[in-house]
């Protein structure tokens, strides 16, 4: 029998959206903290840690089938201390636990469930579990530890030996030199795996993995590869057709189930939108392609409409489920689309693949995606493309208009640090790119706020702010993604305030991360709560490693401030990664961006004079990918030391070596090719 209890439990306590929506099973829940742990160690207990997050639809489906159920809860009541984690708040934990759970099973994902010893030692686990299966897993474990607790004993040490052996990255005495050949290396075997038609990668489900084809874009466009241009530039407008993409509404869900990018698992994420927004906004500055900044466009109007707090930061997730049934929220059956449209009705379904059967048969409804081109509709229905842009605007307009009357689905409305800076990045990016300062405006607003409310005492970071409230000390990847947003915000404003707090968080950073065994950074702080294991984050995913994006930061705040202490670091670093790099490229991608400003240099422009935002403006219409940018005459950056002039002038270094200035744009990219 599934219901909620009459009485909620200790999760009622919480302020992550996610504990929150188990506060009322009858499972007898405690959040990770010290009340849960001594609890285990006193009564000697297993622990059972269930992750998860908001936006995830089969964790909510195991919460139907066994959280909500009493005959599962007396199961995990009697024998457990039932300890569940939101992943996106406590990654820590999360990244331990998956580690074993891979280890175990060979592939990982969520809701993910471990069975622990009292010491919080992994023993079993697994990911969803139907109902009996959990209850069976349940007893034999409970059974175990019971009857053999040195069999549990011996698995746990095992999977701890294989826990802190996973993703070890030692110092590499091998200095390379950095040559194209290294790149193409790289990018040979990753072109096999490449969707020549329908783009992305030839398998399913696809994720967009914004970061990959940032640099893809950048290699293709620097090595002048047609075929790695092709396939990058198909796949962005690809993902722009798909149903994965919100096509009234803005905004990406996860990803596609499908290799078509058409059936999306329709949660949305900041962190997929943010990283998203800011590929788009390159695109569109190396292709100069319309489409790609109206999808910008209509991806911020979505983020400020429906993921934006009163104080300015954003939220972190929609769910995919509404009324308890995926995607029911932004599908369409015929007759209500019709209805809306009226007399445009056909045109439009036409151009949003609308069928009377429905485009997704599984469910026989409409997911709004494109499959043909507009030149295709402009020629059938005898119009001009300034009439079809009309049309669908129009008609845009309306059936968000119709689709705001329903239900909504499940907003996870904490904000993270991480998540919250790399929508700082994108809206400082885009407002360079199309020059707009609303983006910058909001970029400040949500960069004050993190810093004026979200340090620590000493210096540090918090890594969530919910209610009014911070109360976790930050990770590496809030550092990691901030420093990167600050360097961003300077070189939208050229507001050195910015530059100086990134360097404060880094060197906070290489004191506290610090590992002396390892060129990497710990994804833990010194001063954060001491776990059964102290991790690396190397591999780029979903959301580009904590690592990868420190060693970006270090290259560049190491230019910024003539700091060698900085460039050795992110040196070695990728040194000590390179040789995974090329046998996997795709979980290396932002390794690979740090590799092609090696191969290709940085440059270092620095803008001074009277005139310098014209400049900057005019610059900015121009593709240059591997740059850092600065400007002003009082400065104590190096590169704008003593360089005092009413003249406008262009200074550019690459590779410790300097041109005299020159005086325009035109003169300055000779420079740069």
């Amino acid at each position: 029998m599934s219901s909620k209890s009459s009485e909620p439990n200790n999760l009622i306590k919480a302020s992550s959206p996610y504990l929150l929506q188990h506060a009322y099973n009858p499972v007898k829940w405690f959040e990770w903290g010290e009340e849960a742990l001594q609890k285990a160690k006193v009564e000697n207990k297993l622990i059972l840690v269930s992750i998860g997050y908001s936006a995830c639809h089969w964790c909510h489906v195991m919460e139907r089938e066994s959280f909500e159920n009493f005959e599962v809860a007396e199961v995990m009541n009697q024998h457990f201390v039932c300890i569940k984690v939101d992943r996106e708040e406590r990654p820590d934990i999360d990244q331990i636990y998956m580690y074993a759970i891979q280890l175990m099973t060979g592939s990982g994902g969520w809701p993910l469930n471990c069975i622990c010893l009292p010491d919080q030692r992994p023993v079993y686990g697994g990911t969803y579990f139907r109902k009996e299966d959990w209850i069976n897993v349940l007893e034999n474990v409970a059974s175990l530890w019971a009857n053999e607790p040195e069999k549990a004993l011996q698995y746990a040490e095992r999977l701890m030996g294989g826990i802190n052996d996973s993703e070890k990255i030692i110092h590499s005495e091998i200095k390379e030199e950095y040559t194209k050949e290294h790149l193409i290396e790289i990018i040979e075997p990753w072109k096999r795996h490449f969707d020549i038609t329908f783009g992305g990668y030839n398998r399913a489900p696809k994720f967009p993995l914004p970061n990959n084809w940032t640099f893809l874009l950048r290699y293709a466009y620097s090595s002048k590869d047609e075929s790695v241009f092709t396939a990058t530039c198909n796949t962005l407008e690809q993902m722009s057709w798909g149903g994965i993409y919100d096509q009234i509404g803005g905004g990406f869900a996860r990803y596609s189930v499908d290799d078509k990018w058409h059936v999306p698992h329709f949660e949305k994420m900041l962190y997929d939108n943010a990283q998203l927004i800011d590929l788009y906004t390159e695109a569109f500055n190396c292709l100069a392609f319309q489409p790609f900044k109206q999808l910008v466009v209509d991806c911020f109007d979505w983020t400020f409409r429906e993921m934006m707090s009163p104080d300015g930061l954003f939220y972190s997730a929609l769910d995919a489920d509404s009324e308890g049934v995926e995607g029911k929220f932004y599908v369409w059956d015929k007759q209500e689309f019709d209805a809306v449209l009226g007399e445009d009705a056909t045109l439009v379904g036409e151009y949003f693949n609308v069928t009377e059967e429905g485009n997704w048969e599984e469910e026989k409804t409409n997911i709004l995606r494109r499959v043909i081109g507009d030149s295709e509709i402009i020629e059938k229905y005898g119009i001009d493309s300034e009439t079809l842009y009309d049309k669908i605007a129009l008609a845009k307009a309306k059936l968000l208009d119709a689709r705001s009357e329903r239900v909504r689905p499940h907003l996870d409305d904490k904000c993270l640090t991480a998540w919250n800076a790399m929508m700082i990045k994108a809206l400082a990016n885009a407002s360079q790119s199309f020059y707009y300062e609303y983006y910058y405006d909001r970029a400040v607003i949500t960069a004050d706020f993190i810093l004026n409310n979200l340090k620590t005492e000493d210096g540090g970071l918090y890594r969530n702010y919910k209610d009014g409230k911070a109360s976790i000390i930050g990770f590496l990847d809030d550092y990691a993604f901030l420093i990167e947003a600050l360097i961003a915000l300077y070189e939208a404003d050229f507001d050195e305030k910015w530059l100086n707090e990134a360097k404060a968080l880094t060197d906070y950073v290489l004191v506290n991360f610090n590992d002396d065994a390892s060129p990497m950074l710990f994804y833990t702080s010194a001063k954060g709560e001491s776990l059964i294991a102290r991790k690396h984050e190397v591999m780029d995913n979903v959301i580009p490693a904590s690592n990868s994006t420190m060693s970006l930061n270090l290259q560049k705040l190491g230019l910024f401030f003539d700091n060698e202490k900085y460039i050795d670091k992110a040196k070695n670093m990728l040194n000590a990664v390179l040789p995974t790099i090329k046998s996997y490229g795709s979980a290396y991608s932002n390794w690979a961006i740090q590799l092609y400003n090696e191969v290709y240099g940085i440059s270092e422009i620095a803008l001074v004079g009277e005139d310098i935002e014209g400049l900057k403006m005019e610059l900015n219409q121009y593709y240059i990918p591997n740059k850092i940018t600065m400007g002003g005459t009082k400065s104590s950056l190096p590169l704008l030391k003593d360089k005092q002039s009413n003249e406008t002038k262009v200074y550019i270094c690459k590779n410790k070596v300097c041109q005299l200035p020159v005086y325009s744009v035109p003169e300055a990219l000779k420079y740069l090719q």
